[in-house]
This record gives C-alpha cells, structure tokens and sequence, in this order.
C-alpha cells in the first residue's frame, strides 16, 4: 500500500507544528493527598515537518499516548517527547495535556466538605537540540472586592468572582496543590463548592476585610514567586469579572528570568 505521507514535498515550505489536537484521554495524574488522581485529558501533540516531507503519520501520535495511561509525570514527558521525535523523524516536539484537577475543600466554619474543580495544563517542548522544556499551569477561580468601591462608599463595597492563571517553570516538581494554594492565600477570598449560612457570613466579612485590586494580586503573588529558588520562571494573571461594569479588569506580571 503506498505511503502518502512519505511522498516528497516541492513547495520547499516547512511547517512549525504539525500533529493531532483537542483528543480526549483518560490519564493519571499525581495527588499530593491520595498519591494519584484519575481524569480526562485534552490533549495537542505536535512535531515539526521539514519542507521535504508532505506529511506526517498522525495514527503514531495515538499510539504513543499509552505512554501516559500510568501517569502523567516530567519523566513521561521526557520520553513521549524524544518518543515523537525518534518515530516521526522530526527535530522538536510538543505535547500540551489540560485537565480537570479536583481537591476536597472543607467550607470554612461548617466545615461541610466539598469537591473543588481546576483546571490545569502542562505543556512539554523537546527542541533540535534535545533540550526539553517544561511548563505548569493552573487556572484558579477566585473572589476579590475592589478597594476603591470600598474607600469611597457609605456601605458596602463591588465585589466580584475572578480568575488567576499561573504557569511556572521548576527546578524540582512542584505540587498542582501548592500552586493552587498560593494563589488562593492571595485574594480577597478563595471559592468553594459548598457553604452555609455561617460560611456565607464568614467568606463575605473576610473579603470586604481584605480587599484587592487585580494588580494587588498579581504582585502579591509574584513577591511569593520570587522568593522560592524553585522557580525558574513565571508568568501570572488576574482577570476580574466585574460586577458593575461591562467589562473584566486584568493585570498580568511575567519574570525576567531565563526561559525557552
């Protein structure tokens, strides 16, 4: 049976990414409490293409995915990335893997128990060079009152629920819990999944008491980053969905440190 895909390529054109996006998987993801976490996956995977070639073997993405039915860790990103290169023949590979993360989160005075959903990404790049490069990443929904509605109101105060997107690069792993953690320290107030009465009292006083610009998060957050020898690198975001404008308030801080 011919082989189209290995047929020569005369438009002399090669292509940066080429591969298989937006497939569903089951994977297995590291738990910081019960020491492994089943989910479902949404997963790219990507490899160069020289401008000889006209095409690449999409079935052999698929096929190598079973590498990451026992777990999703840095060293099974590592060997699915020189995996992609060495059986596509291709130079750099990229695999971007986003899922939903859950943890048990005890409202706060009730202490009813509830699942709180995240969802997270890690993103692999293994370059010409054999240098793999490593991204984590959350997206944390939060809850903030602006300051300024607070300073200059009689009663009361604009509040709003937001979202905190954080990636990093790491020397030794970092827990998802961890990321989640500090970013929730830093709002007004964290989310939960479930609250009483006396939680609703307590999350409402505790956020006017702490009120936040989206700017005051993204620095605080990154005051943190800096800090931990960990990380390498990061990039942090807030995003307010304002209440009371017909807009979202945003802030973003990146480091200056090396990357990519």
């Amino acid at each position: 049976m011919q082989d189209v895909q290995n047929q020569r390529d005369y438009r002399n054109i090669p292509i940066d990414r080429v591969g298989i996006k937006n497939l569903k998987y089951p994977i297995t993801v590291r738990d910081k409490r019960e020491g492994h976490q089943p989910t479902v996956a949404t997963i790219n995977m990507y490899v160069n293409l020289p401008h000889r070639d006209r095409g690449t073997h999409m079935s052999r993405f698929v096929e190598m995915l079973h590498l990451f039915r026992p777990a999703v860790s840095l060293k099974n990103f590592s060997v699915i990335l020189e995996d992609m290169k060495r059986h596509l023949n291709a130079a750099s590979a990229h695999v971007d893997v986003t899922f939903p993360y859950f943890i048990e989160k005890k409202a706060p005075i009730s202490e009813s128990m509830g699942l709180m959903d995240y969802t997270c990404r890690i993103t692999g790049v293994s370059d010409s060079e054999g240098k793999i490069d490593l991204v984590s990443e959350v997206i944390v929904p939060i809850s903030s009152v602006c300051p300024c509605s607070k300073e200059i109101s009689d009663a009361g105060a604009h509040n709003q629920r937001g979202e905190v997107r954080l990636s990093t690069r790491f020397i030794k792993f970092i827990w998802l819990e961890d990321m989640i953690e500090l970013i929730e320290r830093t709002a007004s107030c964290d989310v939960y999944s479930i609250l009483k009465r006396v939680d609703e009292k307590h999350v409402t006083e505790k956020a006017f008491a702490n009120p936040k610009f989206v700017e005051d998060i993204v620095r605080d957050i990154a005051m943190k980053l800096k800090q931990d020898d960990n990380i390498t690198w990061f990039t942090v975001s807030a995003e307010n969905f304002e209440s009371i404008h017909n807009h979202s308030a945003y802030a973003e801080i990146t480091s200056q440190s090396a990357s990519s």
